[in-house]
C-alpha cells in the first residue's frame, strides 16, 4: 500500500514539475529549396527629362572659349594686308526673333589691327608704302542651330560690320577715307570669324559631360529610407532625344532615359552606372510623364533582420504559459516562405511556419495566407505543447508576420520627392518634378530573395541655370 502511494505521489509530482520548467522541442528543420532562382521580366522605366538651358549661360560659356586675338594674319605678300583682329568686350548671344526660323543673333565687339600697303614692285625693286591702322566696331552673326551628337551646332553667317569711326589714311598730304579697301578685306576673314563662333558655341554647350556626370550622380543608389536600409538603384540603358527648340531665352530640349530601376534592402548596393555605354538615340517625340517600374529586391537575411523587429520584446501567452520570440529566420521552400522562430520560455526551442507571401490593396500591407506550422512541428506540438499548436497563439504569431507597408510607401515617396524639390546634383542643374502614390503591383519569390514589383506615374523637370 505505502508503494502503491509513495508512487502515486511520485508521478503527481514529476507530472507538476514537467509542467512548472521548460520543455525542450526538437523539430526538423525544412531545408530551403536548392532550385535555380526563378527568372523575373524588370520591366524597364522610362524616364522623360525635359531640359532648358538659357541663351545667357551658353553665352557665358562662349566668352570663356572665345578671348583675346581671334584672328591673326601676319603675311602681307599675298593680298597687301596683315590682319589681327581682337575680341574688344564680352560677346552678347540673344534670340534673333526670326518668326521664320530659329536664330540667335551673336554681337561680336572687335578691335582691329591692320596693315595696308600701297605700290608696286618693278625691276626688283619695291616701291611700298605701309599704313597702320587701329579700327575697332561691331560684328553682327545670325546662326541657325540644331542639336547633333550631344552638341549645339550652329551655323553662322556674319550679317554685318559697322565701324564706330570711319578709318582713314594720309595719302599726298590729304587724310583719304579708307573704308572701301579695308571693307572688302573684310571679306578675307569672314569665313574665319563665322568658323571662329561656330566653334565656341559648340564647345561650350557640349552637352555629353555635363548629362552624363549628372546621370551618374542620379544613378548613384541613394538611401530611400534608413530604418530599412532601402536603396534605389537606376540602371541607364537608352538615352533619347528630340531636335532643340529656341523659346524666347532658352533653349528646350526633350530628353528621356530607359532605364531598369531596382530598391535594394540591405547594404549599399554598387552603382551600375556606366558612362561608356551610353548612347544618344534621336527621336521625334517623348511623352511627358514618367513610367517607372521599379523592381525591390529583399534578401532573406535581410528580410528576417526586419521581422526580427516586429518580435522583438513580444511575449506570446496562453494561461500561465507564454514564449518568447529570440530570433527570426525566412527562406523559400517549395513556393512559400518558411518562418523560423527561435523560441524561449515555456518552450525552448525552434518552431516553423510556411506560407504564402501576399499584399492587400486596400490596406497596403503584406501578410501570409495560409501561413501555418509545418507538419513535423506541428505534430510535436499536439504530443508536447498542445497550447502552443492551438489556433490563438498561432493567431498572434500571424499579426507579427503581417506589417502594413503604407509607411514604407509613404516614405518612399516623400524621399523621391526630395529629389524633385530644386535638387541639384551638380552646378547649375537642378531637378524639380511630381509623382503619384506608389502603386504595389505582385510579389515573387527566388530562392534567395523576396521580389516585389512596384509602379510610379509622374513628371520631371531638369533645368540649366549659371551651367559651368
Amino acid at each position: 500500500m505505502k508503494k502503491i502511494i509513495y508512487s502515486l505521489v511520485s508521478f503527481c509530482l514529476l507530472s507538476f514539475l514537467s509542467c512548472s520548467t521548460s520543455h525542450k522541442l526538437a523539430t526538423l528543420k525544412p531545408e530551403p529549396d536548392d532550385a535555380s532562382p526563378i527568372v523575373y521580366n524588370n520591366v524597364p522605366s522610362f524616364i522623360n527629362l525635359p531640359i532648358s538651358i538659357k541663351l545667357k549661360d551658353i553665352e557665358n560659356k562662349t566668352n570663356l572659349f572665345l578671348n583675346g586675338l581671334i584672328y591673326e594674319d601676319n603675311n602681307i605678300e599675298d593680298d597687301d594686308i596683315e590682319m589681327k583682329i581682337w575680341k574688344l568686350a564680352p560677346i552678347t548671344i540673344k534670340n534673333s526673333n526670326d518668326a521664320n526660323s530659329e536664330k540667335i543673333t551673336t554681337i561680336l565687339p572687335l578691335k582691329a589691327n591692320i596693315k595696308y600697303r600701297i605700290g608696286t614692285k618693278t625691276m626688283g625693286v619695291s616701291l611700298y608704302n605701309t599704313k597702320e591702322f587701329n579700327l575697332n566696331g561691331i560684328v553682327t552673326l545670325n546662326s541657325k542651330v540644331n542639336l547633333n551628337n550631344w552638341k549645339l551646332k550652329t551655323l553662322t553667317e556674319l550679317s554685318s560690320l559697322d565701324w564706330n569711326e570711319s578709318p582713314t589714311m594720309t595719302v599726298f598730304g590729304k587724310n583719304m577715307p579708307v573704308t572701301y579697301l579695308i571693307n572688302p578685306s573684310i571679306k578675307l576673314f569672314k569665313s574665319k570669324i563665322e568658323k571662329k563662333i561656330d566653334e565656341a558655341i559648340e564647345k561650350s554647350t557640349d552637352f555629353k559631360p555635363n548629362v552624363l556626370t549628372a546621370l551618374e550622380k542620379i544613378c548613384t543608389p541613394f538611401q530611400m529610407n534608413e530604418a530599412y536600409e532601402s536603396w534605389l538603384r537606376i540602371v541607364p540603358l537608352e538615352i533619347y532625344s528630340t531636335t532643340s527648340h529656341l523659346k524666347n531665352d532658352s533653349f528646350l530640349l526633350q530628353m528621356g532615359i530607359k532605364c531598369n530601376m531596382e530598391t535594394i534592402i540591405g547594404q549599399t548596393p554598387e552603382p551600375k552606372f556606366d558612362s561608356n555605354k551610353i548612347t544618344l538615340k534621336t527621336v521625334n517625340k517623348i511623352p511627358n510623364q514618367i513610367n517607372a517600374n521599379i523592381i525591390a529586391v529583399s534578401s532573406y537575411q535581410d528580410a528576417s533582420r526586419i521581422m526580427k523587429k516586429n518580435f522583438a520584446g513580444q511575449e506570446f501567452t496562453s494561461g500561465s504559459r507564454k514564449v518568447t520570440v529570440q530570433d527570426v529566420n525566412i527562406w523559400h521552400k517549395s513556393g512559400k516562405m518558411v518562418i523560423a522562430l527561435d523560441l524561449t520560455g515555456s518552450i525552448n526551442g525552434t518552431i516553423y511556419l510556411a506560407g504564402f507571401p501576399k499584399y492587400n490593396t486596400e490596406k497596403k500591407e503584406i501578410y501570409f495566407d495560409e501561413l501555418d506550422y509545418v507538419l513535423d512541428t506541428k505534430n510535436k506540438l499536439l504530443r508536447t505543447a498542445n497550447w502552443l499548436a492551438q489556433g490563438i497563439i498561432l493567431k498572434k504569431i500571424q499579426q507579427n508576420c503581417r506589417y502594413s507597408i503604407k509607411p514604407n510607401l509613404d516614405e518612399g515617396k516623400k524621399n523621391m520627392l526630395n529629389y524633385m524639390n530644386n535638387y541639384s546634383p551638380m552646378t547649375g542643374v537642378f531637378v524639380n518634378g511630381k509623382m503619384d502614390d506608389i502603386q504595389f503591383q505582385k510579389i515573387e519569390l527566388s530562392q534567395n530573395a523576396i521580389i516585389a514589383f512596384v509602379k510610379i506615374n509622374g513628371e520631371i523637370n531638369i533645368s540649366v541655370d549659371g551651367l559651368e
